[in-house]
């Protein structure tokens, strides 16, 4: 991971802007590159917020060492 490196986010539940480490977000793949999607917990309000991530924020994740999940179909 990238030391030092942090983001500058919006919480879409109350709508402040924070800024967190790279440490404190998780990347998710779906079966689809339009499923993919970050998330991390508000600081001021506690909230598990997820937002979709395109390309870009992919990249930058990806980039700063961000935790990773592959989303799999459940055979059966």
């Amino acid at each position: 991971m990238e030391p030092g490196t942090r983001f500058k986010v919006y919480c879409s539940q109350c709508r402040e802007k924070v800024e967190l480490p790279a440490e404190e977000f998780r990347l998710t793949f779906g079966r689809t590159p339009a499923q993919a999607h970050y998330s991390f917990g508000c600081p001021l309000c506690g909230a598990a917020v997820r937002k979709p991530a395109g390309d870009k924020i992919v990249e930058a994740l990806t980039a700063a060492g961000v935790r990773t999940m592959r989303l799999v179909p459940a055979e059966g």
